[in-house]
């Protein structure tokens, strides 16, 4: 995919076509979901929308990438975990969830870049061998890192469950204290 050059902060605008094709409207020119996928590789904002009611259809594009790299080698997700997802659709902590994963998500890209940075000092690159050698050779790092990681997930956690605690009306359509004292007085 040819690209032209933009001033910084654009956003690219994508039209997703009814015959299901895409338009990528800063080249003029039909894009795929691997042309996408590279868009989002570099850090390149865009979006994409139906070319007919001009609805944002972005998300679901990133899902369809998703899916796609999901079914074709190794997957991120584990069918325990796509289920634990789905299992908090419509639950009254799903805003809680998406909040906590996506930063959990943020601090595990922050933990990324610092291993990146070293390894790029080593020499090495971002293959799949040369993380396993990096690793292998920088065990008590990468052990330091895994546990700054999962403390900085607990304490958000943590932090969740406080602010839960400390705002009773997210709660107040819930009958708990009431029917607590009923079935007592019963």
């Amino acid at each position: 995919m040819a690209t032209r050059s933009k001033k910084a902060g654009d956003s690219r605008l994508i039209k997703k076509y009814p015959n299901r094709r895409l338009y990528d409207t800063q080249t003029s020119a039909y894009v795929t979901l691997v042309d996408i996928k590279n868009l989002v590789m570099a850090g390149d904002t865009f979006s994409v929308v139906d070319a007919k009611t001009e609805d944002d259809l972005t998300r679901n594009i990133l899902l369809q990438i998703i899916l796609e790299e999901e079914a074709g080698g190794a997957p991120v997700f584990s069918t325990q975990m796509l289920s634990q997802i789905i299992r908090f659709y419509g639950n009254s902590m799903q805003g809680l969830m998406g909040s906590y994963l996506e930063k959990t998500m943020q601090s595990f890209v922050d933990i990324h870049n610092k291993l990146g940075d070293q390894t790029q000092d080593l020499g090495a690159g971002s293959t799949p061998e040369s993380w396993a050698k990096m690793l292998n050779l920088q065990n008590p790092l990468m052990q330091g890192l895994t546990s700054n990681y999962m403390e900085q997930s607990k304490d958000l956690f943590v932090k969740m469950q406080e602010q839960m605690q400390k705002s009773p009306t997210i709660f107040s359509g819930f009958p708990f204290p009431a029917q607590a004292n009923k079935t007592e007085k019963e």
